[in-house]
């Protein structure tokens, strides 16, 4: 990585990414293959850690916005 903080899109963009990645695997877990739902463990893991860099990223916006 470039030491660059990410813009608050480009978080937005990669939750949507791994969000889509995934769907095959919760589609495969669905039908009962227990390998596909450790991988879907995984995704939802790297989702929430994504969709917590989303929320951090928009407190870091709302508080340095001139009230």
């Amino acid at each position: 990585m470039s030491g660059q903080p990410k813009s608050l899109l480009q978080e937005y963009e990669r939750l949507k990414q791994l969000i889509e990645a995934c769907a095959d695997d919760i589609a495969k877990a669905d039908g009962g293959n227990k390998a596909a739902g450790t991988r879907v463990r995984k995704a939802m893991q790297d989702i929430k850690n994504a969709a917590q860099d989303v929320r951090k990223s928009i407190l870091e916006v709302r508080s340095s916005a001139p009230e």
